[in-house]
């Protein structure tokens, strides 16, 4: 027999109550992708044309139905139409404002997520910008090609001045062998 995880084990609670946390998070979020469920279906035009078509269909059936099959008489102002769509909209109006406050908190995660990124990137940002001021100091300091067979010429019109001086030294040393 498998044995209950640590977290399971509760002594202050009785057995069946234990995970009862667990259960009430899940049916709240239940009642939550329902409340959003019927504020999406009640934003559609179909549910707009359907109540329209129920409306219609309830006036006309008791308007020219037989008296005696009329449930909601056009004399008294249908006044059980009126019940049902106050009935219907006192339920519609707290589901939409659920639904709207679950968005309101995804969306306030959402804005959370993306401070933290938009911080995230102007840090990455300003470290690439310090880095290429970096390389461009330190390129400025390199030196560039022109600048090597500048100094390479100058070097070799030294040396090349040193062996005519050495040159002309040792033919004046020498005495004339005529």
């Amino acid at each position: 027999m498998a044995r209950a995880s640590r977290a399971d084990q509760r002594l202050d609670a009785p057995k069946g109550l234990r995970n009862s946390a667990k259960r009430n998070r899940a049916s709240k979020d239940r009642f939550g992708r329902f409340t959003e469920g019927v504020a999406r279906a009640m934003g559609t035009p179909w549910f707009l044309l359907g109540l329209s078509l129920f409306v219609v269909a309830w006036m006309v059936w008791n308007l020219f139905a037989p008296t005696d099959l009329q449930f909601d008489r056009a004399d008294y102002g249908f006044i059980a139409l009126t019940l049902v769509l106050s009935l219907q909209a006192s339920y519609a109006a707290p589901l939409i404002l659920l639904a709207q406050n679950r968005q309101d908190d995804r969306d306030r995660v959402q804005i959370e997520q993306d401070r933290q990124r938009a911080e995230r990137n102007l840090a990455d940002t300003e470290y690439l910008a310090r880095e290429v001021v970096a390389l461009r100091l330190a390129m400025r300091d390199m030196a560039s090609k022109d600048f090597i067979r500048s100094e390479l010429r100058a070097l070799l019109e030294q040396i090349d001045e040193r062996s005519d001086e050495r040159n002309d030294d040792t033919t004046d040393d020498e005495p004339d062998a005529r």
